[in-house]
């Protein structure tokens, strides 16, 4: 089985700095091949010099990265990409200032040739300093994008005085307590903090932060937007399977991401799930080690979520 291609799903409301990004994924000399899916190459106002071969839809640049336009279809765009000779070393989808990531997100595993070829690796947002607390009072997709992300490049921080950076930071991590944020001046960041992260991998997430599903970790509020985990020994799949999926298809419009890793009994092996709004995906992974305790971890992340009622559907899941 070939090893997937890592897709970073990049997003951030207008005017927050996405395009700089990309362009310094297009033209920096990194070393790595990047496919990068734009909406318009318009908004990127690609460099003619730095073009070296162009069709219609994709342009090659001179660091070997190729850029192509999201014309409809994404799913048609992948699987093309995906039989471009030398292939590359993962595909970078930007996604426009007003759209919510959710659906991009859910490409990955809604398509089976897309899901069996490519796997999602982070949501990157890239919010800017200066408005990012007016916009999340006017726009609900700059909450979205916030929620969703993995990573957050805090921009423009030069545009604002520390007070007031650490301000929205407050309000960044009232609405998504998890993702890591970068301060950022022109998006000036390692590609490598960016791109390639395995923040989608749940192991990863529970390295970088052990305490990422303890219970108390962070129950910040914002008006609507809630996130909570819950933990517990083994669980019965013939009870936690129908109930993730019920309340997922249930509450799947409130729900903006959920995940955990869950133990089952007899079974070796450690079941992994995360979803995005209704779509839900999961599967057994490697063996829970001699020196893991054998536990179930969930965590979820969306709007007016009932807490209580969600520890409850959990709990009665217990083997």
């Amino acid at each position: 089985m070939a090893e997937k291609i890592p897709v970073t799903v990049l997003t951030g409301y207008l005017g927050a700095g996405k395009t700089t990004l990309l362009n310094r994924i297009l033209t920096e000399q990194h070393g790595r091949k990047y496919a990068v899916i734009v909406n318009e190459f318009g908004e990127i106002g690609i460099d003619n010099d730095l073009v070296v071969g162009a069709d219609e839809e994709v342009f090659e640049m001179n660091n070997g990265c190729i850029c192509c336009t999201v014309r409809g279809d994404l799913i048609r765009i992948i699987e093309g990409l995906m039989k471009r000779r030398g292939k590359f070393d993962a595909i970078i989808v930007e996604t426009t200032g007003l759209a919510d990531p959710a659906p991009v997100a859910q490409t990955f595993f809604v398509d089976e040739d897309v899901a069996e070829r490519a796997r999602l690796d982070a949501v990157v947002t890239v919010a800017d300093a200066k408005w990012l607390t007016e916009r999340l009072r006017d726009a609900p997709e700059a909450k979205n994008q916030i929620a969703f992300a993995d990573v957050i490049l805090l921009n423009k921080a030069d545009l604002v005085t520390p007070g007031e950076l650490d301000e929205v930071e407050k309000r960044i991590r009232a609405i998504n307590p998890q993702a890591r944020i970068h301060r950022t001046v022109n998006c000036d960041i390692p590609i490598a903090d960016v791109l390639d992260r395995k923040a989608f991998d749940l192991d990863r997430i529970m390295e970088v932060e052990p305490d990422f599903l303890e219970e108390g970790h962070h129950h910040h509020h914002d008006d609507h937007m809630v996130s909570f985990s819950f933990r517990g020994g083994e669980v019965d799949p013939d009870k936690f399977m129908p109930w993730i999926s019920d309340l997922t298809q249930r509450e799947g419009p409130s729900i903006l991401r959920c995940k955990g890793i869950v133990a089952f009994p007899q079974e070796p092996r450690r079941f992994v799930f995360q979803g995005v709004h209704m779509i839900l995906d999961g599967d057994l992974q490697r063996e829970w080690r001699k020196d893991e305790k054998r536990e179930s971890r969930v965590v979820f992340i969306g709007r007016d979520l009932d807490r209580k009622a969600y520890e409850d559907g959990f709990k009665a899941c217990a083997a």
